[in-house]
């Protein structure tokens, strides 16, 4: 299948590790002119050394941009818009906010929860918004979890935050359709990155397990039995920005192995 991307100028937001990094790679892969952020410069330019010696596409950039503040997102859009005179694709990527339990957050937490994980997706989709509009067309593709469909324990942050997610994505699905501009939200299940990990680590230390004992009873939860792999999840999101994707709007998915039981 032709996915339609070759040339196509594509934004991947948090990308120097993780799922953010192996979206970024996809579509590399694809041919696409790809510029990824984060905070850390160091790792930007390691991982876009990394992605280009993997696909052979050297057209991938990098810049440094904290997701928390507006005026580093505007240079992200402004630096793809130089060189490739529009945004083709957006992908909306950010770190997870921290676990805990309700009463053990204060204010600072959710306000950094909220300008992380919804706002900043927010103002990314508004900066790249004014070019899908002018000419006719655009992909954006949120990245959230499997709280946006069953909550999490101990995640009262990402089971808050990721809802809102969907609920602006299905919004603006309505809002921008005729302008072929097409907006849609993917949540990994459990899929084996270092944010797993960290997770794994702290019901370990909570309840006195080993993190191999959390794991293995965490894979005995999912109805394929393993986690997922990077590479699976960006595949979807690259298919659901793709010039092959052309009727999909407005939808909330997740990639999970079959993990979450709501409908």
């Amino acid at each position: 299948m032709d996915l339609h991307l070759k040339g196509k100028s594509v934004i991947v937001t948090a990308a120097s590790k993780g799922l953010g990094k192996a979206v970024a790679t996809e579509f590399a892969r694809e041919g696409a002119h790809v510029l990824i952020s984060s905070r850390n410069e160091e790792a930007l330019k390691q991982t876009a050394e990394e992605i280009k010696e993997e696909t052979g596409n050297s057209n991938v950039d990098f810049t440094v941009c904290d997701m928390k503040n507006s005026s580093d997102i505007k240079q992200v859009v402004e630096k793809v818009v130089e060189s490739s005179g529009t945004v083709d694709v957006l992908i909306n990527n950010a770190g997870g906010p921290p676990a805990g339990k309700f009463l053990t957050l204060d204010d600072d937490d959710w306000y950094h929860a909220f300008e992380l994980n919804l706002l900043s997706f927010i103002r990314t989709t508004r900066e790249v918004i004014p070019y899908m509009k002018e000419q006719s067309r655009g992909h954006i593709v949120n990245l959230a979890s499997s709280s946006m469909k069953q909550t999490l324990d101990n995640l009262v942050l990402s089971n808050t935050m990721r809802p809102g997610i969907v609920g602006l994505a299905k919004s603006l699905s309505q809002e921008l359709s005729a302008d072929n501009i097409l907006i849609n939200t993917v949540g990994p299940g459990t899929i084996e990155t270092d944010r797993i990990t960290e997770l794994n680590k702290t019901k370990a230390d909570q309840q006195d397990l080993s993190d191999e004992e959390i794991k293995k009873a965490a894979e005995e939860e999912i109805p394929m039995k393993r986690y997922g792999q990077p590479q699976e999840f960006a595949k979807v999101i690259v298919f659901l920005a793709s010039g092959a994707n052309t009727y999909i709007t407005g939808q909330s998915l997740v990639v999970d192995g079959g993990l979450v039981k709501a409908l």
